[in-house]
């Protein structure tokens, strides 16, 4: 039996008639029951005719600084026990096998020495299988769709199954399955064949000629799935930050050309790909307390034509001048990069030149290779970011999340979701309160929500369908989504025309403290929490019901007052028929208020909780 450091995520690892097996509970409910557990290794099957020896513990307890993360402070709290799996009907072959636990959660990972090298290691299969006492429902991610779920275990789903997954056990048990520090192997996925209530694992074959080490296998418990969200135990699994000066890191909101081309306002001028549109984007960013400008792709030619030269931007573009501009009003600016360009005109070569022209960031789309080759080259892209201060977003089906940001906290977010607006199609406010439970449990999401021109936005060169939503729940999803970059979709004219709504995005800060679900349920409804130093903001969000919810202010400091501002939907506002009416109002609370709020149907709400 090995234990959490509170004893109540506890697991137990035992051989019977030679077979590996492993158990785990939580709160004296079993999670994972007898289920077995190895690699094929060389074609040894190092789940049976096994042996275990040279078990030894350790504890670790302290907290970090996060740079770049949902919580700026983190516990770290685990027990780790390391057991030496033998096989003495394969000549005594060995691996070691760590099994770390913590108060939420447990995680393992296999490591494959040298004994194995002849000319090299080959990782075929992973032969774990987890099993459960009963049926149980889940979800899981899905490229830029909707989520998968929700589904009952005992449905055969015959494709392979993403992650993060997450699994709802109990009423009062939920289990989230995902994946830590993938800096080398291809991600596994999740096979449900057998009509039983079983999970296998489907990993890609590895050769390597060094010793193997994988990812860990993570696994975070909850009561709640708010729970899931909250925990850190991915970014603990990671190590400590490489960068030795993060000075340059910095979190922020962001305006972005790309979906607002062909945006007509009304003094005639009109958005398109060219340095006068940057300078009036910096302009509106300088004076509303918005860090960054991103300038996506074409900029410097069609994205995935080998012709276009990352070193030359397109007509009409002046790059060092938009740089320029943008430092003299304190703006700094992203720069897109398509993966065609960065290998054909070399990616370090590439991204030297954009520090040099004064870049702060990259957004890195359409990565391409084998999985195996995206890991390997997600982690160049940030390791040489990371030399030429430069933060990065990944777009495009990325790599998942999986709490490198605590090593390489330059990493700012992945598209590891269905942006709204992206790939040629508009999600849904299902889409909204499923996607934080899921996705999000795997770390910072680029969602580029903040729409305001909900009515009219598709009439754009970059917007192929009508938004379904309300102006007061786009405003809500910049505060329940995670991220280190908050892109901005819309243009400058639609936000201030609504400013007294758009006020509540201008008070964001350019990154929160903290992250609390106060409550919710997978594709239902969530609300959620940030403090902003002395401040608060929670965002809330329904699906297409119409919902009310008791927002509880006992987190809050005792004998503190703050004034509340609402920006919420009104009674006529519909994610479909009545998008962009809202209303603003404000009322004083403390830490024993209580108060109920209205969601119209796809609909939001957000307060900022102002310290008096």
């Amino acid at each position: 039996m090995i234990n959490s450091p509170d004893n109540n995520t506890r697991a137990i690892l035992i051989t019977e008639h030679d077979n590996l097996y492993f158990s785990v509970l939580f709160h004296d409910d079993t999670i994972i029951s007898k289920s077995n557990i190895g690699l094929l290794v060389d074609s040894i099957d190092f789940s049976s005719n096994v042996s275990i020896f040279d078990v030894t513990k350790s504890s670790f307890n302290d907290t970090w600084k996060a740079v770049n993360g949902k919580n700026k402070i983190v516990q770290n709290n685990y027990n780790e026990y390391l057991l030496n799996v033998a096989h003495p009907k394969a000549g005594n072959l060995s691996y070691q096998l760590l099994f770390r636990l913590y108060n939420d959660g447990f995680a393992y990972r296999y490591h494959v020495d040298s004994q194995f090298i002849k000319d090299s290691i080959c990782v075929s299969k992973e032969v774990t299988k987890l099993n459960f006492n009963h049926d149980f429902k889940y979800w899981a991610y899905n490229g830029e769709y909707h989520n998968i779920g929700p589904i009952d275990r005992s449905e055969i789903h015959e494709d392979p199954i993403l992650i993060p997954a997450v699994l709802k056990l109990k009423d009062d048990l939920y289990l989230g399955i995902h994946e830590a520090e993938i800096v080398r192997y291809a991600p596994f996925r999740l096979k449900a064949e057998e009509n039983d209530y079983s999970l296998s694992f489907e990993v890609d074959k590895t050769i390597d000629t060094e010793p193997v080490k994988t990812s860990w296998r993570a696994f975070m418990v909850g009561k709640r799935p708010g729970d899931l969200v909250e925990s850190n135990l991915l970014e603990n699994l990671n190590e400590a930050c490489k960068i030795e000066d993060t000075y340059w890191i910095k979190p922020g909101k962001v305006v972005w050309d790309w979906r607002v081309w062909g945006y007509k306002s009304d003094d005639g001028f009109e958005y398109g790909l060219n340095t006068v549109s940057h300078k009036r984007l910096i302009d509106f960013a300088a004076e509303n307390n918005i860090q960054y400008l991103l300038i996506d792709a074409d900029w410097y030619g069609p994205e995935f034509s080998p012709d276009s030269n990352p070193f030359s931007a397109r007509e009409n573009i002046d790059v060092e001048g938009d740089m320029a501009y943008a430092k003299n009003r304190g703006i700094g600016i992203i720069l897109y990069l398509n993966d065609v360009g960065a290998k054909k005109y070399g990616l370090e070569r590439v991204l030297k030149q954009f520090s040099e022209w004064g870049a702060v960031g990259v957004k890195y789309g359409f990565m391409r290779g084998s999985w195996e080759n995206k890991v390997k080259h997600t982690r160049e892209v940030v390791k040489l970011c990371a030399k030429y201060k430069l933060m990065v977003d990944f777009h495009d089906d990325p790599l998942p999340p999986n709490g490198e940001t605590r090593t390489y906290p330059n990493l700012m977010a992945k598209e590891f979701c269905h942006a709204q607006a992206d790939a040629k199609r508009s999600y849904f406010p299902e889409t909204a309160v499923t996607s934080p439970f899921v996705n999000m449990i795997a770390g910072p999401i680029d969602y580029t929500n903040g729409w305001f021109d909900l009515n009219n936005a598709d009439n754009r060169v970059r917007v192929f369908e009508e938004i379904p939503g309300t102006v007061a729940a786009e405003v809500a999803k910049l505060i329940v989504a995670y991220s280190g970059w908050m892109v901005l979709p819309d243009s400058p004219e639609e936000y201030l025309e609504k400013d007294s709504l758009f006020d509540c995005i201008r008070k964001m800060p350019p990154q929160f403290d903290c992250l609390k679900v106060l409550s919710g349920e997978i594709g239902e409804y969530i609300s959620v929490a940030r403090q902003a130093g002395n401040d608060w903001f929670i965002g809330s969000l329904t699906n297409r019901d119409a919902r009310s919810i008791t927002i509880d202010f006992s987190f809050l400091p005792k004998g503190i007052e703050y004034m509340a501002t609402f920006y919420e939907d009104t009674p006529e506002t519909h994610f479909l028929r009545e998008k962009e009416s809202y209303r603003v109002r404000k009322i004083k609370v403390s830490t024993g208020s209580e108060t109920e709020i209205l969601m119209a149907p796809g609909g939001g709400h957000s307060i900022y909780l102002k310290k008096l």
